[in-house]
């Protein structure tokens, strides 16, 4: 029998935006060796965040805090904002989910970058709003071009990631300042800061609540080491933080997750490690592009990517890398799908990465 699915659903692809290395070890019937495709932290956990969970386990009968008042109460206070001004929720993607929900209606157009975060346009397409993208420039994010196109589409959302994914390229303070500034005022601006603490230097403007127009996006995902555990915050005017509220699940967050990211901030010798760590693995990089004479772009987030030269030399380093179970991704529009994205493994990883990556090369 036909099942009703609503109008928007039935025309809707059935895609996902990313197909996982688990999906993938089941489709070739074994492990890879080295799991740096997915941009997960090598690094680990705080040593109390692992503390904290394991003895929050003993409680997994209970319901986490739906208002995580401890949490964002911890938050506040590191951000300096008032705790009405951040909502927690069950990772970035959850909540770019939520933003698109509260503020386009069907029909309506949100911008974006052509290659940028996925996730994103997959919850425009689904809310049935339409997504209006415009080209890196170089491998860059044009906050130009971004602007230019809200303005000639009205648009009530606009996305921009600092630092970038795919391509670990930043902008600085004053840029991301001067973007801030020039957001109409029938517009929001989602700030993407997944990977925000692998700066190298300070590129985020100071959080300013008191403007309406821009939400900040922050994560435990990444510098943290918790992607299995989803949890992430948004920082904005309380009216925005209102807004999420009103259509958030209050119930969708993972108590251990909640307690981790606690214990997290509170650990203050823990992320420093883990940035020193980030930091040589990208020289290491680097360096090893360098070696075979390909360009690797700066990267200010734990990956790099590495320019193959062709989309064609890119795809056919990746099979090569699988063939030797190395997973690794790549973007997937051009000018950028001429770079595979390196991810930050263990020193094991990197070592069985420069080791098929280097015999790979020679046979391109």
């Amino acid at each position: 029998m036909p099942i009703p699915f609503t109008a928007l659903v039935e025309q809707l692809p059935a895609t996902t935006p990313f197909v996982g290395p688990e999906t993938l070890e089941r489709q070739r019937g074994k492990p890879f060796r080295a799991r740096i495709g997915a941009n997960e932290s090598a690094f680990g956990i705080s040593p109390l965040a692992v503390e904290a969970m394991q003895q929050a386990v003993i409680n997994s009968a209970w319901y986490a805090d739906p208002e995580s008042f401890e949490l964002r109460t911890a938050l506040a206070a590191r951000h300096n904002v008032a705790i009405d001004e951040i909502c927690v929720d069950a990772g970035i993607d959850t909540l770019l989910g939520l933003t698109v929900r509260m503020l386009l209606d069907a029909g309506d157009s949100a911008v974006t970058s052509s290659g940028a975060y996925p996730t994103f346009n997959y919850h425009v397409a689904g809310f049935g709003a339409n997504l209006v993208t415009v080209p890196y420039r170089g491998f860059h994010e044009d906050p130009d071009a971004l602007l230019a196109a809200v303005d000639q589409h009205s648009a009530p959302l606009m996305y921009l990631a600092n630092p970038d994914n795919p391509m670990g390229t930043w902008h600085s303070e004053a840029r991301i300042t001067e973007t801030i500034n020039a957001i109409p005022d029938n517009c929001v601006l989602a700030l993407d800061e997944a990977y925000i603490e692998f700066a190298d230097q300070p590129i985020a403007p100071p959080i300013d609540t008191s403007n309406p127009r821009v939400i900040r996006f922050r994560t435990f995902s990444k510098a943290y080491g918790m992607a299995g555990q989803r949890i992430a915050y948004a920082i904005a005017h309380r009216d925005i933080i209102s807004g999420f509220n009103k259509i958030r699940n209050h119930f969708g967050i993972n108590r251990v997750a909640q307690i981790g990211a606690l214990a997290s901030i509170n650990d203050n010798t823990f992320l420093p490690g883990v940035l020193q760590a980030v930091k040589q693995g990208r020289q290491q990089v680097m360096d090893l592009a360098s070696a075979h004479d390909l360009y690797a772009e700066p990267s200010y987030t734990n990956f790099v990517a590495v320019d193959l030269e062709s989309a064609e030399r890119a795809k056919a380093m990746l099979d090569k890398l699988a063939e030797r179970d190395v997973f690794m991704r790549m973007p997937g529009v051009a000018p950028l799908n001429r770079c595979i994205r390196v991810g930050l493994g263990s020193p094991q990883e990197f070592t069985i990465f420069s080791e098929v990556f280097s015999e790979a090369l020679a046979s391109l």
